[in-house]
């Protein structure tokens, strides 16, 4: 993110402010002694500056790695010489793979890799969300702790800090919480002299302090910082900000995770969903439509769907400058780091080595690919979907050719290399090869163009960054907590859309029709639907994993197999002889719900524990 020399304080002055190095020593290490509280806290400038590395905390799931991978649900198949990566450990059902030394080849943006100290500069590479978490958790509670001292500032201002404050306070909680389940809520300055026997809290419990924190900091956020007082000073320069929609959408996410049926069940012991919170959750997300720039919604906040010629921009961007992907769909996400990385890490990941990428590439699960429907709505084994075996790939809906590479594609715009530039898939194609291309008999699309190779080498210009959160994800959201809150498809939250409307405005985007109306007749229909729109909309964005688990569904076998398709190719180009085979079976217990404690912190004091099985 592009920050003002006027607000930023250096960051190098900054790091030096607190200690990285365990959970404890983030919460209890005491200011430096050589920045007063006179030069941080007394003055917006200066203040702002301290609250702005917060946003330098954000990790960038896509880039913590040379070989990184974010996609670890029934999504993603990795080659056979890639079982070092972190979701061919997750098959495994290794989770401690996510801590430096747990195995996978540190290849997680959860942990800092074993870099040392985490940077919160421009390094992508050393910065991990359990670190950095505990890290954002301590600073916002240093910032909460001093906003008396904020003398030199509008009312305006002091808002707007105790807003950001807030914010991430709740957000740095959720994103622990929703890899490890339930903690101790940290909202005080723990002094380096205080013991550690703070509660550990269930996932409920946690989830509705995050969830307050939330709704204080959207009550003084602006919907829209180019068009407050407090944002003139970066006018253009404030997309990536905390607002108040930014705060309302965590607040919805938070609460539906926390009504979800493994977290309720982890909380409640009920295997089912919280309706109560689930409508707390769909109120939540109807505010940010009702102040979003999308129909029916009042303009205040900027954020609205990317038209269909620019879908793509959702995750990755072309441009010679590194511009940052997603605006203005992407709600929040990290900032840019180092772009130049998308090429030599990112897109090796799906790139075959004959194109220039790396022998060990992620492919697309058979399994999953079949859940993108047919250009008319419907799901392919549904009466009337026109899916034809004999031609599998024709008449797709449309986020399929942009999400998936399938045999025949064109793979370089040029003339040369002329073997290659077609997607070769089938049985002996030369992309087709199970231990450096393609396993599963397709490449994924969605984060590449037919230029990124080593002929066109469009790759040069390319940054990919995959957003924490964006609009379309609060509609289906929104659709998911009104059915679960309020019971039918043809709910809605008083005076905002229906569940069903929300979907159907994803998918016209994509000039997909409407829900069938089969899908209307019961809740249980359309949350099946409901959930293959998520896995097409969503695809690859690393929100499978969190999806499977809290719909407490990631023990079933239809979820657990990862498949590959066979086939040769006909005289006509089209698939013959084709067949589906299950190549991995994904091991998951109880256990594997939540990712273990890392051991030395749950042994700083005998209350807090680790995850039950590990």
């Amino acid at each position: 993110m592009k920050m003002s020399r006027k607000l930023a304080l250096s960051v190098s002055a900054l790091l030096i402010v607190f200690g990285l190095a365990s959970c404890k020593k983030y919460l209890d290490r005491p200011m430096a002694a050589n920045i007063s509280e006179q030069d941080v806290f007394t003055n917006f400038r200066s203040f702002q500056g301290f609250t702005e590395e917060l946003y330098h905390a954000l990790p960038d799931m896509t880039k913590s790695t040379w070989n990184n991978e974010w996609n670890m649900g029934d999504d993603i198949l990795s080659t056979t010489n890639a079982n070092y990566r972190i979701n061919a450990e997750f098959d495994n059902g290794n989770y401690r793979a996510w801590q430096t030394g747990g195995g996978g080849w540190d290849n997680s943006w959860l942990d800092d890799n074993g870099s040392g100290p985490n940077n919160l500069g421009t390094d992508p590479q050393r910065k991990g969300l359990w670190p950095l978490s505990w890290y954002g958790i301590r600073k916002a509670n240093v910032g909460l702790a001093n906003l008396d001292k904020l003398v030199n500032a509008t009312e305006e201002e002091k808002n707007v800090i105790k807003g950001q404050l807030l914010f991430f306070r709740g957000f740095f909680h959720f994103q622990l919480m929703s890899f490890w389940g339930g903690l101790p809520y940290i909202d005080t300055v723990l002094s380096s002299s205080a013991k550690l026997d703070l509660p550990r809290l269930n996932y409920r419990e946690t989830a509705l302090k995050a969830a307050k924190d939330f709704e204080d900091a959207a009550a003084l956020l602006p919907a829209n910082w180019d068009n407050s007082p407090v944002g003139q000073l970066t006018l253009g320069l404030n997309k990536m900000r905390v607002t108040s929609g930014v705060a309302l959408s965590y607040k919805g996410k938070n609460l539906l995770y926390a009504a979800s049926p493994m977290q309720n069940q982890q909380s409640t012991g009920n295997n089912s969903y919280d309706a109560e919170l689930c409508k707390q959750a769909a109120d939540a997300f109807a505010r940010v439509l009702k102040t979003s720039s999308e129909p029916g919604g009042s303009g205040a906040a900027q954020y609205k769907l990317l038209p269909w010629d620019r879908w793509s921009e959702n995750v990755f961007t072309i441009s010679p400058d590194g511009r940052h992907p997603g605006f203005p769909e992407v709600i929040f996400g990290p900032p840019t780091y180092e772009s130049w990385r998308s090429r030599w890490s990112l897109v090796n990941m799906f790139i075959p080595p004959p194109l220039g990428g790396e022998a060990g590439i992620s492919s697309p699960a058979a399994n999953y690919v079949a859940y993108f429907g047919m250009a008319n709505g419907l799901p392919l084994d549904a009466a009337g979907s026109g899916y034809n075996a004999g031609d599998p790939w024709s008449n797709r809906d449309p986020r399929f050719y942009k999400s998936i590479t399938f045999d025949g594609v064109r793979m370089i715009r040029g003339t040369a290399n002329a073997a290659y530039r077609f997607a070769e898939l089938f049985n002996g194609g030369n992309l087709r090869l199970e231990n450096t291309a393609s396993r599963s008999g397709y490449l994924v699309r969605k984060f590449v163009t037919d230029g990124c190779n080593n002929v066109d080498n469009e790759w040069n210009n390319i940054n990919i960054v995959v957003p924490y959160l964006r609009l379309a994800d609060v509609y289906l959201m929104y659709a998911e907590a009104v059915l679960q809150g309020y019971g039918t498809p043809q709910s809605s939250v008083p005076g905002s859309i229906t569940a069903v409307e929300a979907v159907n405005r994803v998918r016209a985007r994509a000039n997909v029709p409407v829900v069938d109306a089969r899908y209307l007749a019961s809740k249980d229909a359309f949350m099946e639907e409901l959930m293959r729109e998520r896995a097409v909309e969503l695809a690859f964005e690393g929100l499978r994993w969190h999806d499977l688990r809290r719909w407490n569904v990631a023990d079933q076998v239809k979820y657990r197999n990862k498949t590959v398709i066979d086939f040769d190719r006909g005289s006509d180009g089209k698939p013959i002889n084709l067949k589906e085979r299950v190549v991995v079976t994904r091991v998951f217990e109880k256990k594997h719900n939540w990712l273990p404690l890392p051991n030395n912190q749950v042994n700083l004091y005998p209350t807090f524990g680790q995850n039950e099985g590990w």
